[in-house]
Parts: C-alpha cells; sequence; structure tokens
C-alpha cells in the first residue's frame, strides 16, 4: 500500500502541538503529553532518523514489513518489573499513576510512576474485562459479574461506586470518556450508552450495529469498532446522532487516536487500519502479521504502539504508517505510554513492566537480533 500520508519518500514531523495528545483503546484514557524542548527535538530526530534509514532500504510494506525489523523482546531491559495478580490486562494512565486491572484478585493496581512502586490495591465485585477509562476525577472499570457491573473508581480516595442498573455488554470490549460522557457498549444488541459522569445516570441510548463493542473518542466524534465485521461506525459526541460507518480491516475490535487519525487494530488478518479523521476514510493498511484474540493498541508520541501475545510491542509511524520495529517473545496483551516509558503487562504472569521510551526508539534504529528467548 502507499503510505498513509499518501506521499513517498518525503518526510515530514508536525509540531509538538500537533502529538500532544494520547488516545487509546483497551481503555480509552485520554492523557496530554508535555515534553521539554530539547528531549523533543532529540526524540523527533531518531523518529526522522529510523524513518528515514527505512525508506532507504527499499522495503516494500505490503511484502517486506515487517519480518526484516524484528527483534527480540529480550533486547529491552525493563527498568522495573511489578507483580500484580494472577493477570494483569488493561492499562490506563493518569496524570500521577498507572492502573492496571487485575484477576486473582479481582480490582485494579495503581502504580506511582516516580517509584514503580504498587501504592494500591483496591477490590472490585467482578473482573475487569472490557477497558479501563480515566475521566472526571474517576477511573471506569467494566466488570464482567453476575450481573455485569461498571464501577467508579475515584482517583483521590479510591473510593468505589457503582454505576447503577449498567454493565458491559460482553469481553473485550472498551470503554471511553468525552468532555461530558462516559460511554460504552451495554448490550447484546450494540446499546451505546451514554452515561452522566456526575449523576452516573443514563443520558442517551444509541444503536449501533450488532457486534460493535469498543468505543473511543476522539477529535469530537466517537468511533466504535464492530468485531463481528469489518468497519467502524461515527457517532456524533455532542449529539449522538450516527454519522456513518468507515470500512477497516476484518475483525477490528481495538483502536487508537490522536494527531487527526485513528488506528483500528484488525483481529482477522494482524493488519492496522489507518483513518483520516476529517475525511472520515481509511487511507492506509499497516501489515503487522499479528492477527488473533487479544491485543491492544495506544498512541504516543508520533507512534501507533501495539501488543499482541508473541508479539508483544510493535511500533508504527503514524505519519507513514510504516512498522519501525517490533519484539518478539513472551508477554504483551495491554500497554500504556506516557512521557517517558512503555508499559507492558505479561497477561499471563500477572505483571508488568516498564521500559524506557528512548532506549526503545534506539533499539528500532540497531539491526535485529535473532533470537525471541525472555
Amino acid at each position: 500500500m502507499c503510505p498513509s500520508t499518501g506521499l513517498r519518500g518525503q518526510l515530514s514531523y508536525h509540531s509538538r502541538a500537533h502529538f500532544p495528545t494520547m488516545v487509546r483503546q483497551h481503555g480509552g484514557a485520554k492523557r496530554r503529553i508535555t515534553l521539554p524542548a530539547g528531549r523533543l527535538r532529540a526524540r523527533m530526530g531518531r523518529l526522522v532518523a529510523i524513518v528515514s534509514s527505512v525508506w532507504a532500504s527499499g522495503l516494500a510494506i505490503a511484502n517486506d514489513t515487517p519480518m526484516d525489523i524484528q527483534h527480540a523482546i529480550s533486547e529491552l531491559t525493563p527498568i522495573a518489573k511489578i507483580h500484580l495478580g494472577k493477570t494483569a490486562d488493561w492499562v490506563a494512565i493518569s496524570d500521577d499513576a498507572v492502573w492496571v486491572g487485575t484477576t486473582g484478585p479481582d480490582g485494579v493496581a495503581q502504580i506511582d510512576p516516580r517509584t514503580n512502586a504498587l501504592t494500591a490495591a483496591v477490590s472490585l465485585p467482578g473482573n475487569p474485562c472490557a477497558g479501563l477509562a480515566v475521566g472526571f476525577g474517576g477511573l471506569w472499570v467494566p466488570l464482567c459479574a453476575k450481573p455485569n457491573a461498571l464501577a467508579r473508581v475515584d482517583l483521590r480516595t479510591r473510593a468505589v461506586t457503582l454505576v447503577p442498573g449498567v454493565g458491559p455488554a460482553g469481553r473485550e470490549g472498551g470503554i471511553t470518556t468525552s468532555h461530558d460522557s462516559v460511554w460504552l457498549v451495554i448490550d447484546g444488541r450494540a446499546t451505546l450508552a451514554r452515561i452522566d459522569p456526575e449523576t452516573l445516570h443514563m443520558r442517551q441510548r444509541i444503536g449501533v450495529p450488532q457486534g460493535s463493542l469498543n468505543p473511543l473518542y476522539s477529535d469530537g466524534l466517537i468511533w466504535v469498532t464492530r468485531s463481528t465485521g469489518a468497519e467502524v461506525t461515527v457517532v456524533s459526541a455532542d449529539s449522538g446522532a450516527l454519522i456513518g460507518t468507515v470500512p477497516s480491516g476484518p475483525g477490528p475490535r481495538f483502536l487508537a487516536g490522536g494527531a487527526g487519525s485513528v488506528w483500528t487494530l484488525n483481529q482477522g488478518n494482524g493488519t492496522l487500519t489507518h483513518i483520516d479523521v476529517q475525511s472520515k476514510k481509511a487511507v492506509g493498511t499497516t501489515p503487522l502479521r499479528t492477527p488473533g484474540h487479544g491485543g491492544d493498541i495506544t498512541f504516543g508520541h508520533g507512534i501507533v504502539w501495539t501488543t499482541m501475545v508473541k508479539v508483544p510491542l510493535s511500533a508504527t509511524d503514524g505519519l507513514t504508517g510504516k512498522v519501525l520495529c517490533q519484539w518478539t517473545g513472551p508477554g504483551g496483551d495491554s500497554l500504556g505510554v506516557s512521557d517517558d516509558a512503555i508499559w507492558l503487562t505479561d497477561d499471563e504472569a500477572g505483571d508488568i513492566y516498564r521500559f524506557d521510551l528512548d532506549a526503545a526508539l534506539r533499539h528500532c534504529a540497531r539491526p535485529s537480533v535473532s533470537g525471541s528467548g525472555p
């Protein structure tokens, strides 16, 4: 395919003003990233060098990406490894904490990124099964239970409140927050619920195509993937009106947005679909070669970051759609990206790892090393 910008052999990067917002699913948490000017210039310089080297190699996106740029995950040395429970899935980043969903025990773990220490384990009446979202002073946690439920965890006091009569439609769904609402698909009929974060009452019910589970707020719109199909439904975040649909790859589930784009992680064939927000059209497809169940996606620092089991980390340039590097081996399934770190879970082991963001980018510029052992 052509690069998602429609440019061949020409690279340009937006100023910092165009890259501050990181929106992601699993969780749908939105967080503003601000870097000192010196660090930003250095990081952008590394990104330009990495992408330029990929272009210079003459790789054809459809045929050769990303096999020639794979690395072993063992090449990355974690800053910290934190054991949280039987499983660790779903990551959301607030201003002063990293939150992770757990089972064994059911709940969410709070990590202080200044010390990499587990500061709290908040028990919940069900297991977090459909994303995490930060907004309105709380962490919103859809729970699989009997019946399914939606919990709000106060970011300051950690007090737990259940939203009356609301829960996720199923596992591997998502939740997102807009400027005035919390959004969650709540039943098998694919009803998209719009919830008032203050009263906890449902403000609106919106019908989206059956099989839709994962909403994302980005650029004034709610984007909802349909994992049983190959499209994204677009909803006005103001009125709740259905605007239309955008084709994607097969089996889109998790999605991320930022810098005027939305990306879907397509479980059916292991690709990324790049959607232009302004035109509401798909403008590119990137083959990650990571099909299958699970996974996660986020956007930060101009890069689309994805994870799947056995391919725990991939980095794709958000402007060109080129896969910059991909790490294989154990671990993976959910992730978050902060100002200076990649937070990556090993779901089955119940662990989360913190990796230095700049160190990962430096590895992108090096030749790959064979092997993928821990």
